[in-house]
């Protein structure tokens, strides 16, 4: 008799998920029904009974300070080693580039763990959202463990290339297989920020990332050894003053801050599973939820793996440039340029990014809802959104781009070139926002193989051929010969940045008829 009522509760959930990806509500047991209120208000999950407004609100300003303090680990690295020296800098920058990779991974768990979670919340089915959470952290701790063995083994090989020295080298494998140590650690924690945010709660993550960044600052500072300091101009002379000087005895130089990075999100990571185990809004991690369940895991894998392909693409792409910038030159301090460019550029990206995020869990919860037209409208409020803080940033990149590398860097190198790559990217900011946020919200309701195919389609047909002909950058062959670039062009970290700012001009316009065309609405996750 269990089994047979076991079987008739399977079916009616079966069904209940059959009706709602057509807008019909059907009550399921146990659970609310799910839907709208009259007046287009979400009648189930975190973000239950708020307007609109109110629901991009709660759900965009904790992510977007959130996302701010996520940036400052990787620029908390990034201007400790600049203390160290350019080399150190390089190491960092070309390392950065590697753990990228590591985060496409987790990133495809956190994009199949927030659409599943965010669609389950609207139509009120929290027994599918607990499975999603308990999956989804065991599916990110297992790869994670694997990814930093691989990361760690090849940290040596990969830093005679990427680098220019031998000392770049040396920082490069000691940061890089540090750091992998503490991968699984990452993988959760993210994994479980997805789930809290496809549950409506965004505030918590923040609390987190907040002690994240406490520790990963205090913990690596003290452990690298080095004072902070600044340059100022004295009598028409630049000189570095220090600001603060470091009280620790240790020094351990790139090591404490690979080391003090591996600590925080160790903390991080443990932070997030307490909270899980507390739940949100009915959605929690269980026990039994911890063991493998199939169908909940191919669930996952249907929308994750396209996001990760989609991903590893952008990133192969984007590490071919990165190839063009290490050729640029045969000395240090190309490659710590370009990443503190892309440091600094982040305090305009990652606002949209964070936004985005509140697009992909708010569309995800009203189609679960079955209503089209909430998702429709909720994602162009975030663009507006998303492109005045990005605009308005723009401005500050254009207007006194020299005083925020100076914030950050007191290298001379850097001084020389960042300030002229900030005021390009600044140009770009606005369309930049529009297709950050129209991505991530294709993203957050499944649409993750139309996003792959526009990604790739950019990547490969715009955006390397454009970084390379602006370069002017020569190719090193296997063989020992060059390709010799094809125009007389003097090699420019410049004119690269150039050719990558027209790529954004044009993904912007390709995503937005894709959100237009309105194909995402009807994607089944």
């Amino acid at each position: 008799m269990d089994e047979f009522k076991a079987r008739i509760r399977r079916r009616l959930l079966a069904l209940g998920d059959w009706r709602g990806m057509v807008g019909v509500s059907a009550p399921d047991l146990h659970e609310k029904t799910p839907g709208l209120t009259a007046d287009g208000r979400l009648r189930s999950g975190q973000l239950a009974g708020l307007s609109m407004g109110a629901a991009i609100w709660v759900l965009c300003w904790p992510i977007l300070i959130e996302s701010f303090l996520n940036s400052l680990v990787g620029l908390t690295d990034t201007v400790l080693s600049a203390q160290l020296g350019v080399a150190e800098t390089d190491a960092v920058g070309s390392a950065a580039y590697i753990l990228w990779f590591t985060g496409l991974i987790v990133m495809a768990i956190g994009v199949g763990t927030t659409a599943l979670i965010s669609r389950s919340v609207g139509r009120g089915r929290l027994a599918v959202a607990n499975a999603a959470v308990g999956q989804s952290l065991l599916l990110s701790a297992g790869l994670g463990s694997v990814v930093a063995v691989v990361v760690a083994l090849a940290g040596p090989a990969l830093g005679g290339v990427l680098t220019k020295s031998d000392r770049g080298a040396q920082a490069f494998a000691t940061y890089l297989q540090i750091v992998a140590a503490g991968t699984p650690f990452m993988a959760v924690l993210a994994t479980g920020i997805a789930a809290l945010r496809g549950a409506g709660d965004s505030m918590r993550p923040l609390w987190a990332m907040v002690v994240v960044n406490v520790v990963n600052v205090i913990t690596s500072w003290l452990l690298c050894g080095e004072d902070l300091g600044r340059v100022v101009h004295e009598g028409g002379v630049a000189t570095t003053r220090v600001v603060l000087a470091n009280p620790s005895p240790v020094h351990l130089g790139i090591g404490g801050i690979a080391i003090g990075t591996v600590i925080s999100n160790a903390i991080g990571c443990a932070i997030v599973i307490a909270m899980l185990g507390r739940g949100v809004g009915g959605v929690r991690l269980l026990r039994r939820r911890l063991r493998p369940h199939w169908h909940t895991l191919l669930r996952l894998a249907r929308i994750g793996l396209p996001n990760f392909f989609e991903t590893f693409g952008m990133w192969v792409g984007n590490f071919m440039v990165f190839g063009f910038v290490v050729n640029l030159s045969d000395a240090d301090g190309m490659t710590g340029s370009h990443m503190l460019a892309i440091r600094i550029e982040s305090f305009s990206f990652l606002p949209g990014f964070a936004i985005s995020l509140a697009a992909a869990t708010l569309a995800g919860q009203y189609l679960g809802a079955g209503s089209a037209r909430m998702a429709r409208v909720a994602v162009v409020r975030c663009v507006l959104a998303g492109a005045v803080i990005m605009g308005v940033l723009g401005v500050a990149f254009i207007l006194i781009p020299r005083q925020l590398v100076a914030l950050l860097s007191s290298q001379p190198e850097h001084l020389h070139t960042v300030p002229a790559l900030l005021r390009i990217t600044g140009f770009v900011q606005i369309p930049f926002a529009i297709s950050i946020i129209t991505r991530g919200a294709l993203r957050g309701v499944g649409d993750t193989r139309a996003v792959f195919a526009i990604t790739w389609g950019t990547t490969y047909l715009l955006r390397l051929p454009l970084a390379y002909l602006l370069s002017g950058v020569d190719i090193p062959l296997p063989n020992g010969s060059v390709l010799r670039h094809p125009l007389p062009l003097e090699p420019s970290l410049a004119g690269l940045w150039i050719g990558l700012t027209a790529e954004v001009l044009l993904r912007c316009v390709i995503f937005t008829a894709r959100f237009l065309q309105g194909g995402w609405a009807t994607k089944r996750v």
